[in-house]
């Protein structure tokens, strides 16, 4: 038998060529995982494995001098040397000397980095503002909430008795509105999902939509009887925390804008804010207490979760980007805790004692971080910006500050989410650069730059 013999393997009956009535020689007559269907007779492949009689399939017609062939082939390597296959080699000691020399050069990769893609990004931390802006008559009170950046890139802020609006784009200031009397000063805003429309609470109760396109006033809500300190959206519900301790859900399309009053908190509601899918609410109040409430039972003082850890006023609340049932809470002056709640468990999954009041608190949308704000405290944290990373709640870089003696009261995020904004005591509005820029999307990665950097899969 000459060699051709070893590659062509004639037509038998495992072969897909076999099945065909009259076999012919093809070019590529089919994969042994997935053959050539044309190749293929299905009927007689049907007839075969469904017939029952006990009907002995012909053996290969193999001679001595083939078999003989085939097995130097699968039992001798290139150099006559006896080679076995499908055999298990080496011992868990040689396997793990791999896996060191895979970290190695997993280490090398990060001493050493590669110049695959030249216009990768590189995050700094921010040693200070990339912008500051003046902010007289900033109400230093810790209860309001007078800060909100909206998707379509403005910000709003209260300036004493005027609510201005901030165009981050063409950076032009102007004033949407303002009230006459000093008792009925703005102490809530916040911009709809769309962000078109802002609501405004007032310290004399009252609630109010304005349009920030034509500065015109779109409704009055009726309600509260004492200030209005924090307002959240959730698609066409708007709802408000109040001093009077009452937590109004409003149908802003509806004539009659009470959906719901709920009258939980033995204190002022400090915070409320909704989840990114809006199927949870939460709400924090001078009682040092944080509730948890069913979007579909807010009309009922059953809710779904009750937190009393807290030993101070709870205003800072915040949901997770990445995990809707994540909620962080701060404290007060005289708790000073950051904690991470399971909404769905109702349990904490951490507490980090910062040492100071936590007045505001924003996720990174882009890295799995927390950014709090902090007022009057004894530790390293007062008056200033920390950022956390998360879960491990380790501090990240050195804290940022305004005035040296200056706490930090509002925060707010830029559409992209790569800017915070904070609001501090000092009268000035600072801008900084610290949540971005976005990780490089796994999208944009090779199959190259995987197999080179070994950073791409796990190799275990």
């Amino acid at each position: 038998m000459n060699d051709n013999s070893l590659t062509r393997i004639q037509p038998d009956w495992f072969s897909p060529t076999r099945l065909h009535d009259t076999p012919l020689d093809y070019d590529f007559p089919g994969d042994r995982f997935i053959p050539n269907r044309s190749l293929m007779d299905l009927d007689q492949a049907h007839t075969l494995l469904t017939n029952r009689t006990n009907n002995k399939l012909r053996k290969p017609n193999f001679n001595d001098e083939y078999r003989r062939k085939m097995e130097e082939n699968l039992k001798l390597d290139v150099e006559g040397r006896p080679f076995r296959m499908m055999v298990f080699r080496g011992s868990p000691k040689s396997s793990r000397q791999s896996t060191r020399l895979i970290d190695e050069m997993r280490r090398s990769d990060k001493e050493i980095p590669l110049q695959i893609n030249e216009n990768r990004r590189y995050r700094k931390f921010p040693l200070k503002a990339t912008r500051a802006l003046d902010a007289p008559l900033l109400s230093d009170d810790y209860y309001s909430n007078v800060m909100d950046w909206g998707k379509s890139n403005i910000l709003a802020v209260v300036l004493g008795s005027i609510l201005y609006i901030w165009n981050a784009q063409v950076q032009k200031a102007g004033v949407l509105m303002e009230v006459k009397r000093e008792d009925d000063c703005p102490t809530s805003v916040a911009w709809s999902d769309d962000g078109k429309i802002v609501a405004v609470g007032c310290d004399s109760s009252k609630l109010q939509l304005w349009d920030a396109e034509t500065s015109r006033l779109v409704r009055d809500l009726q309600g509260h009887q004492s200030r209005v300190g924090c307002v959240s959206w959730n698609g066409h519900i708007l709802t408000s925390g109040s001093k009077d301790r009452a937590i109004i859900n409003h149908d802003v399309r509806a004539r009659s804008n009470l959906v719901s009053v709920t009258r939980a908190h033995r204190g002022e509601v400090c915070g409320v804010k909704w989840s990114s899918t809006g199927n949870a609410l939460a709400s924090g109040g001078n009682d040092n207490l944080v509730y948890i409430w069913d979007s579909f039972k807010t009309s009922s003082r059953h809710y779904m979760h009750r937190f009393n850890e807290h030993h101070a006023a709870v205003k800072a609340l915040a949901w997770c980007p990445y995990s809707s049932d994540v909620l962080a809470s701060g404290g007060g002056i005289d708790d000073g805790c950051l904690k991470i709640w399971n909404t769905q468990k109702g349990t904490c999954i951490s507490t980090n004692e910062t040492g100071a009041q936590i007045c505001g608190l924003q996720w990174n949308r882009h890295h799995k971080e927390i950014l709090s704000g902090h007022g009057f405290g004894t530790g390293e944290s007062h008056c200033q910006l920390c950022l956390w990373s998360y879960p491990s709640m380790a501090r990240i870089g050195e804290p940022l500050r305004h005035a040296s003696s200056s706490r930090i009261l509002h925060l707010s995020q830029s559409p992209d989410g790569l800017t915070v904004v904070s609001a501090g005591a000092d009268e000035t509005l600072r801008f900084w650069e610290i949540f971005g820029p976005p990780q490089e999307s796994s999208e944009n990665v090779t199959h190259l730059d995987n197999l080179l950097s070994l950073k791409a899969s796990a190799v275990r």
